[in-house]
């Protein structure tokens, strides 16, 4: 692969919102912040933000995530996406 395909578009560091959703659980926004930390210790719970959907069976989280670099971003993803709490990661 050419270095130019390997360079990222995004300039690190920077706070990048990720976008959770799952099934509604008391306990959605705990284990989000929570998978979340494993690779950004520093977000916080007013990093993040919940908002249940209109007929309440699902939730969605944004988490702000002070990203430092691609890989963090990747295992970040990877981590959420693998959660059994956790349907969609955008």
């Amino acid at each position: 692969m050419s270095d130019n395909l390997k360079t990222s578009i995004i300039e690190f560091p920077l706070d990048f919102p990720i976008k959770v959703m799952g099934a509604q659980h008391p306990e959605f926004e705990a284990k989000v912040l929570e998978v979340v930390q494993q690779h950004a210790p520093d977000t916080a719970t007013e990093n993040i933000n919940t908002r249940p959907s209109s007929k309440g069976n699902y939730i969605s989280a944004t988490v702000v995530v002070r990203a430092e670099n691609q890989e963090q971003l990747d295992n970040i993803y990877r981590a959420l996406s693998s959660h059994p709490m956790v349907k969609v990661v955008l």
